[in-house]
């Protein structure tokens, strides 16, 4: 179904169903329709099942559920509001959304929804459960016809032959793997460096050699196989020495007395096979069974996807990832996700749009000029490693092109024109990359994957047309990028577009080298240090896009958008080198498609000159997409706003301070299972122990202790053996610290660094999972000694507490917090001290004050449980999750914010505007 016909099967669906709709009766009619007419499912009644029975305190029933997408669907009848609550048979009050994750809990882990979908017939929610306590993206019925790929969930699998290829892929990265392995035993000198590259040289000529004859580049199929079995295996190595060598020669340089089979190959070109100065050890049995019989008989290399096999292969012959024991790489699909919304949406719509033309000479006539300005087009990733987004860019470019030429042709060439009807060339893309065996390799990627879509344009035009010699070359440079001068690889004002995965490096993990990289890059930038290294190619890529029309893409993880690095790195981008962001993903799993698989928590962002005009697109992880006027450097919609951390609060506020470093090498903590031996052995010492505090320990309830020896005098310490003991210990352990502050608080080793014990505070944990709606917070006593895990607040009571537990001040930690991989880090400079305050009458106070109390009061009626339990929203009780919506509604009605059809986005919006206010009179 083309997008035009996907149009308007969207447009008469919601004809159809406009005003109509009551839950039981109508339910499976309107979604059968929908994935049939709209979305192509050929039998949808196979596809969807609808009244599966969940059994909870009673049996009920899930509406509809689609297995293959995992979408689990709660559907309420026209009119209904999704976001209000409806009272169960329990008591309890749920809104649809809840209501489904209830049903969750009864649902195998097998079965567990990527996706929940409410719906009321004329609006669609959507909620990405990788990201359960975020806001659920809105399609209503009425826009389907624009926004019909919003809902491509519902039926989007995995392609099944980039599924083929990538299985095809990975088996060949184990074949060369073993190939690899074989091989080293044979070098004299296995460990030394100009080895290695010899190896890997060689391991990527005999990859190339076996591609070539299955693909037929050679001449004909087994054509490399059949050479190499005449010879004996003492001969191989000769034999192959004297084929590389005439892979590289012209057929008209070579020996008039050359035998005849070996003349039959033809000259490559390109390099590969040029340097003769590489070591080749000698063969083995086992190598050759290996070469002829494993890779060449058994396996067909022709339908690998040179995409996935590049960064394959190079991870399999680069030593450091085979001593980590995996192989990454980036799944096409999210590469796609960058080089998609940066320029190939925009290509595709300008092709269906030319196809649309009625008048044939007229549409010829724009099929030759947009042929033409995909082969004028020119990319750079300047941290390309292997090339697979120079390789995915390029095949991508090739089939809008072969598209183009079968309309153009009809599938057929007229005597007397272009023999050749290809003009997109490797030759348009550029790479950096610091690792030289990898520029080889993605090289070596972009030959295969020209080769492979030159079979597809001769399907097409029907006829051959000669791969070899390679005409064409891929400009992948040697170099540190973030040394070199990008206008060295492709003059700025050639390129059109830059994209790529730059390495992720935290800024605790960065060698020296790359701590170097940053003080020669930044200079004397604030701050700079506390950014990670892929910051870096933000920053360069802006500084040599500035005045040109570039467009540019970079995926990273999620920490440049959040917490302190935020204003560090985009202000100076956006207010002073004059950038914007174009469109955004906001955060998702990122997975390597590899044997040991890396999840990382990502986003990608597209940004270029302000002068440059885009339709910004926020993305969500779903896929679903929302245009909006303005992205800001936290991937709201809304207008550029720094949130910088500072010493204290920004309202008149009680002061947030950290909990005791310890720094006691845990001499001084005593663990639950060792307390009654220790009192039992020591009893003088109980009442010098209380509790101990971290995050941990909080939220799931753990007992922990602590000799708590503040004014306790030197001759009771000497009096207990056993506490005595321990501060020795802790003295030694100082000692033998590196830090010079931790060795000087050897002279007090009966104490923590620091000595707080406030009579009463509220705790807040610093790292809780993102899975909560509400980061767990509460009051404790002088009984309770806090870590450094937590923030407290000493002066504070029950109307601060309300506040800052409220959806107002969650929906503010979420977007300026820093993150712990995914999970909310709650610190005090960039969370609380920025947090703006309401200015409630009395009225409302005293109501903030007893819905603060209702959630206290909620809690105590589950004493066995943690407030891990009581704050996962599966379990959530009740009458915990009515009290936090009273509480949330009082904290709203406070800031005048209205209730009904008001999202988080929304309150962010509101509350950004505030602190703008706030802090322009500091």
């Amino acid at each position: 179904m083309t997008d035009s016909q996907q149009r308007a099967a969207a447009k008469k669906f919601a004809s159809d169903w406009k005003d109509k709709g009551y839950e039981k009766g109508m339910s499976q009619p309107f979604w059968l329709s929908l994935l049939r007419d709209v979305y192509g499912v050929e039998q949808p009644e196979q596809y969807i099942n609808f009244e599966e029975q969940v059994h909870l305190d009673h049996t009920s029933f899930i509406d509809a559920y689609i297995p293959e997408t995992k979408v689990l669907i709660e559907q309420k009848g026209l009119g209904k509001d999704l976001m209000r609550p409806i009272k169960q048979s329990d008591g309890s009050l749920l809104t649809p959304f809840q209501q489904a994750k209830r049903y969750v809990t009864e649902l195998p882990l097998s079965q567990h929804p990527r996706w929940i979908v409410t719906c009321n017939f004329g609006e669609f929610n959507i909620y990405d459960m990788e990201n359960p306590s975020g806001e659920p993206e809105e399609v209503l019925l009425e826009n389907l016809e624009k926004e019909y790929y919003r809902l491509q969930f519902l039926v989007s699998v995995e392609d099944e032959q980039i599924k083929k290829e990538m299985e095809i892929s990975l088996q060949a990265g184990d074949l060369v793997g073993v190939l690899y392995d074989e091989l080293l035993k044979q070098y004299a000198n296995p460990e030394d460096e100009e080895t290695l590259k010899s190896l890997n040289m060689l391991c990527v000529r005999i990859v190339f050699c076996l591609y070539a004859e299955d693909a037929g580049i050679f001449g004909h199929k087994s054509m490399f196989h059949d050479y190499m079995k005449q010879f004996s295996t003492r001969d191989w190595r000769s034999k192959l020495i004297e084929l590389f060598k005439v892979l590289d020669t012209k057929e008209c340089d070579r020996d008039t007395y050359i035998e005849d089979d070996l003349n039959a190959f033809p000259y490559v070109n390109g390099g590969l096979f040029a340097d003769e100065d590489i070591e080749i050890p000698k063969f083995t049995d086992t190598i050759v069974e290996l070469i002829l019989n494993k890779s060449s008989e058994d396996f067909d290399w022709s339908e690998i996807s040179p995409t996935i096999f590049g960064a394959v292969f190079e991870s399999t012959l680069n030593p450091d990832t085979r001593r980590s024991g995996g192989m990454h790489y980036t799944s096409i699909q999210n590469i796609h996700k960058v080089i998609d919304p940066l320029f190939l949406d925009d290509l595709k719509a300008e092709f269906e749009t030319i196809k649309e033309i009625g008048v044939e000479k007229t549409r010829k006539s724009k099929l030759q000029s947009f042929q033409n300005k995909l082969a004028e087009l020119k990319f750079l990733d300047p941290a390309c490693g292997s090339g697979n987004f120079l390789t995915e860019t390029y095949i991508s470019l090739r089939r809008l092109e072969n598209e183009t030429i079968q309309l153009m042709t009809g599938g057929q060439i007229v005597f007397g024109e272009v023999v050749n009807p290809i003009k997109v060339s490797i030759s348009q893309f550029y790479g950096i990359e610091i690792n030289d065996f990898a520029v080889t390799v993605g090289k070596t990627a972009l030959w295969i994957a020209e080769s492979q879509m030159m079979k597809e344009t001769e399907e097409i035009i029907r006829m051959n047309l000669d791969f070899l010699p390679l005409k064409t070359n891929a400009y992948i440079v040697e170099g540190n990028a973030l040394r070199c001068d990008w206008n060295d690889v492709v003059p700025n004002y050639e390129l059109n577009y830059i994209m790529g995965n730059p390495p992720f490096v935290g800024m605790k993990y960065q060698s020296k080298e790359q701590k170097d990289d940053m003080s020669v890059l930044f200079g004397k930038l604030k701050n700079y240090g506390s950014l990670d290294y892929v910051a870096c190619w933000y920053y360069k890529a802006a500084m040599y896009v500035k005045n040109t029309k570039i467009k540019v893409a970079f995926v990273s993880t999620n920490s440049i958008s959040q917490g302190e690095q935020t204003s560090i790195l985009w202000k100076p981008l956006i207010k002073d080198i004059g950038m914007h962001i174009i469109f955004a993903h906001r955060t998702f799993r990122w997975d390597s498609e590899a044997n040991a698989k890396a999840h990382v928590h990502c986003i990608i962002v597209g940004f270029a000159d302000k002068k440059v005009s885009a339709n910004k697109v926020l993305y969500y992880s779903n896929g679903a997409k929302k245009y909006v006027d303005s992205i800001n450097a936290y991937l709201y919609s809304g207008d550029d706003v720094f949130v910088i951390p500072i010493s204290k609060p920004i309202c008149n506020v009680p002061k947030i301070i950290a909990g005791n470093k310890p720094v006691d090498g845990d001499f001084l903590k005593i663990e639950k299972e060792d307390y009654h031996d220790f009192i039992t052995r020591e009893p003088n010492a109980k009442q010098y122990i209380k509790k101990l505090i971290g995050a941990y320990e909080f939220i799931n309830n753990v007992d922990r202790y602590v000799l708590w020896l503040v004014g306790v005098s030197p001759k009771e310490i000497k009096d207990m053996p056993l506490v005595y003991d321990r501060v020795n210990s802790v003295r030694k352990a100082r000692l033998e610290m590196k830090d010079a502050g931790a060795i000087k608080l050897a002279e007090t080793p009966t104490t923590f660094r620091d000595t707080l014990n406030p009579e009463h505070y509220i705790v807040i944990p610093i790292v809780s999972s993102e899975r909560r709606r509400y980061v767990p917070m509460g009051f404790l006593d002088k009984d309770t000694i806090p870590t450094n895990q937590v923030q407290i607040i000493p002066d504070a009571g029950i109307y601060e507490f309300g506040v800052l537990i409220s959806n107002v001040h969650m929906a503010w930690m979420r977007v300026v917090c820093g993150r712990l991989k995914s999970d909310y880090r709650y610190t005090g400079k960039i969370v609380y001290n920025t947090f703006p305050w309401c200015n409630p009458t009395n009225e409302q106070k005293t109501r903030i004050e007893q819905t603060a109390q209702g959630i206290l009061d909620a809690r105590a009626l589950y004493p066995d449980c943690s407030l891990a339990d009581l704050y996962d929203e599966l379990t959530m009780p009740p009458e915990l999750r009515k009290a936090h919506q009273l509480n949330d509604k009082a904290v709203m009605q406070a800031y005048g914010f209205p209730i009904k059809d008001f999202t988080e986005s929304d309150c962010v919006t509101e509350l950004m505007k505030i602190y703008q206010k706030i802090t322009a009179t500091i």
